[in-house]
């Protein structure tokens, strides 16, 4: 997995392919730098799974920044506003699991 340098931090790509099931199966591994944010709040029909690996961050969710540490866990749902900061003072590593199954799915409010 070669290494891309952002703005953030860096970007290392597993795959981006259709599966049997899946219009796209997309992950990839991030390093953000400390005090960097991976991208402004937003929301995308596709699910999402964050794996934090190293460092200390923050994730929004429901409305609210909440503090996670390695090991955690974050699903973010279809069109669920949604957010990843690192707040703390060493980059932080984590595995980003996106799947999109074609489904357009409306939410109120």
């Amino acid at each position: 997995m070669k290494a891309v340098k952002t703005q953030t931090g860096t970007v290392r790509s597993l795959c981006r392919n259709p599966t049997a099931t899946l219009d796209e199966l997309e992950m990839h591994v991030t390093t953000l730098d400390p005090g960097r944010t991976s991208h402004p709040p937003h929301r995308h029909v596709n699910e999402e799974l964050i794996i934090l690996r190293e460092g200390e961050c923050e994730t929004l969710s429901n409305g609210e920044w909440v503090k996670v540490g390695p090991g955690s866990v974050v699903f973010n749902a279809s069109n669920s506003l949604h957010g990843f900061r690192n707040v703390g003072t060493m980059p932080a590593v984590y595995h980003v699991v996106n799947w999109n199954s074609g489904k357009s799915i409306a939410r109120k409010g």
